[in-house]
């Protein structure tokens, strides 16, 4: 049996955690939980500046290591 791809991997809906800031017109980097680990993906917000340490929800990817993400909600 050979391991799954990162392509299997469906990162929308999961938490993470910025840990490279994200700038309003372009990217930043977020670790994401894969597999039992974590792991990094290149990250935009859609046009609003992110925090180092914010935890975010990915709420689409534009490619296998890209993803968009907002902020979670405090509760």
């Amino acid at each position: 049996m050979s391991a799954p791809d990162e392509v299997d991997f469906n990162p929308i809906g999961v938490i993470g955690r910025v840990t490279v800031s994200i700038p309003s017109d372009g990217p930043g980097e977020v670790l994401l939980p894969v597999r039992g680990g974590s792991e990094a993906f290149a990250a935009w917000s859609g046009g609003r500046p992110i925090a180092r340490h914010t935890q975010v929800i990915v709420t689409d990817r534009t490619s296998a290591r890209s993803v968009i993400v907002v902020p979670l909600p405090a509760l």
